[in-house]
Formats: C-alpha cells, sequence, structure tokens
C-alpha cells in the first residue's frame, strides 16, 4: 500500500489486549494470525494483528534499542513479522509517548526516531502510540507529532495510530499531526454501560473523523463474554449478550470506527462470527468516502433521553446507511420522517429498505418509516432513492 492510501478507510485487525493483556507470546500470536486468514476474517477485511503492551524486555540495551522479551517472543520481532507477512496480514506493535508504557516498559520519549527505524528494520506496519508516564510539563500534541514525523521519515510505511484517550482536545489537532487514526475515549470494558457510555459520549464528534484520519472508539469486544485476564476489562463485569454485541457493532461500523478485534478469535463461537463478519455492515463502515455519521432523535414529546436515536451516513453511491438505535431498556417504536434526511414528500422520490443483519430486502416507503426495536437492540438499513 503506499503513502497515499494508508488509513483512508478505518483500520481493520487484531488487538492481543482486550483479552490477553500482559500474557502473550508469539505462539499466540502466530496462532491469531493463522486464524484470522483460516475463519475468514481476512477475506472480510481484517488484515492488521497487532501486539499490544508487554512485548519487550524492561530496559533498553547499551545501544539504546528495545528488545523484545526473548522468553515470550524467542524467534525475534523480524521473524515473526515475516511469519505474518506470509500469511497475506501485516504486522502491528505497541509503544507510548512517555518514558514507560503504561505497563511499565520502556516508552518511546526521547527515542522516536530510534524506535521508528528499529520498527521498520523489523517489518512492522502499524503502531499503537499510547499515552502514559509523558513528562507532565511537556505538549502530548508535540509528542505526537514528534513520532509522526518519524514514522514518516523511517523508510516503511507504518499507520499511525494515536492512543492519547481523548485528552487534551485531541480533536483539533490530531488530523494535522499525521495520525491515520486515534483513540477519542478511555478503555473499553466489556460490559453493556461501557459500551453504550463510549457511543454517547462520540454522538457529537461526527465531524472529527474522516478519511485518513479515523475517530477511534476503542477496541471491539465481541465475543468476549467476559473472557478477559484482566479485571479491569471483563472478567469481573461479565460480559455482554449477542444482542448487545450486535449494536456494538452496529455503532462501531455507522461511527466509522476502526474494527478491531479484541476476542480470543480462536475460540469464537458461530454467533460471533456472523457479528464480525457481517460484510455489509463492514462496508457501511469502509466505504471509502469516511463521512461521519449524524444524530436524529424522535420526537421530543416521546423520548427526552439520549439512548433511543438514529445515526445516518452518507455513502459514496448515493445509498444512505441508516442505524435505529434502542439502547434504553425497553422495546421502543423509533420512527424516521424521510425529510430529516433530506427527502421531501414533493421530491416524488420513495426509499428501498434493506436490512443489513437479516441480509434481506424489507419494501419500499415514502415518507416514514417507524420500526419497533427491542431493549439493547438496533436495526441496520441500506435505503436507496427509488
Amino acid at each position: 500500500m503506499n503513502k497515499q492510501q494508508l488509513g483512508l478507510t478505518p483500520p481493520m485487525g487484531w488487538n492481543s489486549w482486550n483479552t490477553f493483556t500482559w500474557d502473550i507470546n508469539e505462539q499466540l500470536i502466530r496462532e491469531a494470525a493463522d486464524t484470522l486468514v483460516a475463519e475468514g476474517y481476512k477475506d472480510a477485511g481484517y488484515e492488521y494483528i497487532v501486539i499490544d503492551d508487554c512485548w519487550s524486555l524492561k530496559e533498553r540495551d547499551k545501544d539504546g534499542r528495545l528488545v523484545a522479551d526473548p522468553v515470550k517472543f524467542p524467534n525475534g520481532m523480524k521473524a515473526l513479522a515475516d511469519y505474518i507477512h506470509s500469511k497475506g496480514l501485516k504486522f502491528g506493535m505497541y509503544s507510548c509517548v512517555g518514558t514507560h508504557t503504561c505497563a511499565g516498559y520502556p516508552g518511546s520519549f526521547e527515542h522516536e526516531f530510534q524506535d521508528a527505524e528499529l520498527l521498520a528494520e523489523w517489518g512492522v506496519d502499524f503502531l499503537k502510540y499510547d499515552y502514559c508516564f509523558k513528562p507532565r510539563h511537556i505538549s502530548g500534541e508535540l509528542l505526537y507529532k514528534r513520532m509522526s514525523l518519524a514514522l514518516k521519515n523511517c523508510g516503511r510505511d507504518i499507520l499511525f495510530s494515536a492512543c492519547n484517550w481523548g485528552e487534551d482536545n485531541v480533536y483539533h489537532w490530531i488530523r494535522e499531526s499525521g495520525a491515520h487514526m486515534y483513540r477519542s475515549t478511555g478503555d473499553i470494558q466489556d460490559s453493556w454501560d461501557s459500551i453504550k457510555g463510549l457511543a454517547l459520549s462520540q454522538l457529537d464528534k461526527a465531524c472529527y473523523t474522516g478519511a485518513y484520519c479515523h475517530n477511534d472508539m476503542d477496541m471491539l469486544v465481541v465475543g468476549m463474554y467476559g473472557g478477559s485476564n484482566s479485571d479491569f476489562i471483563g472478567s469481573q463485569v461479565g460480559g455482554c449478550s449477542d444482542v448487545e454485541y450486535k449494536t456494538h457493532f452496529s455503532l462501531w461500523s455507522m461511527m466509522g470506527s476502526p474494527l478491531m478485534i479484541g476476542s480470543d478469535i480462536r475460540k469464537a463461537n458461530q454467533v460471533t462470527r456472523d457479528i464480525l463478519m457481517n460484510g455489509d455492515l463492514i462496508a457501511i463502515n469502509q466505504d471509502v468516502e469516511g463521512r461521519g455519521a449524524y444524530r436524529i432523535k424522535p420526537e421530543p414529546q416521546w423520548f427526552h433521553a439520549d439512548d433511543v436515536f438514529m445515526l445516518v451516513k452518507v455513502l459514496t453511491d448515493g445509498d444512505v446507511a441508516i442505524g435505529f438505535f434502542n439502547l434504553s431498556d425497553g422495546q421502543r417504536e423509533i420512527s424516521l420522517q424521510f425529510w430529516d434526511i433530506g427527502l421531501p414528500y414533493a421530491s416524488g422520490k420513495s426509499l428501498s429498505l434493506y436490512d443489513c443483519w437479516t441480509h434481506q430486502e424489507i419494501g419500499i416507503f415514502k415518507e416514514r418509516y417507524a420500526p419497533v426495536v427491542p431493549a439493547h437492540d438496533c436495526l441496520i438499513v441500506r435505503a436507496k432513492l427509488v
């Protein structure tokens, strides 16, 4: 992929952190790559295998270079990258703007150009760049610009995934920094409350995502079912229902977030695979224009809360993706008046609606469509003017 296309659409892949946190090793990463290919994820668009924190030794070598933990990664990162590339996939790694990573391993502060060259030497294609242990009186904005400059001059195309958790008014400077995606939220947990909270926090940020710089609402927890080895992420909060995971994936897809799987895909059940490889939702997420989705609230005399709404995403081919989201705890009828998306009755036009979850045509409607949506569920349609 040339530099002009890197990050054109939201990146898709798998990351080790949500399920495995510190408990990572070379065999696990190879098996994740094998599964991504064998189970059809690669064909669905997932291409990055990303190792998160805890991959290195606790100290740099005598020349200041990062060193992969020889117990966890006995053959080294270059060999692992070669294996992942042999599968037709891309290899991602992790570092941090600070002196140390969030788990206490060496960060890239004042080693940015050295580390970027090392990553290029190893064959890395993606860098997740976290925000822990940043010197307090140095601008985070400057440090992301520093690593961006280093990556763009390291001799290899490396996608830059900034991860400052939405701090420091990141929306106003991240695109010009050179990052291809940026975390706009705190860490996700494998719980409905976490999914709902992160989504609601970004509903007014549609103007801050787009081609080459995507608003990252954190990694997917679809299919984890409380299966993390970390109490914070999931083992104590218990996971979500399949319906909630479906809504989670729909929100991330409609809102243009990168789709980075966080579950143990080696053990995924059929429902999880069907959610993560829904081609109709992925096509909406990967629409080349990368437009944010705008929100429409139902009639205010019926619903005063923020947890029932529609999202509308304008697509390149003239279609419109419409999501009817019911994040509340009770069933709701959600009424869309077509004039709210720019289609007046006087136009003489109707909308032909296609259900992106059942993969079936719903029918042709004029002026209004009002589905009943169960609690914590959603309906995603692709609408074509007729």
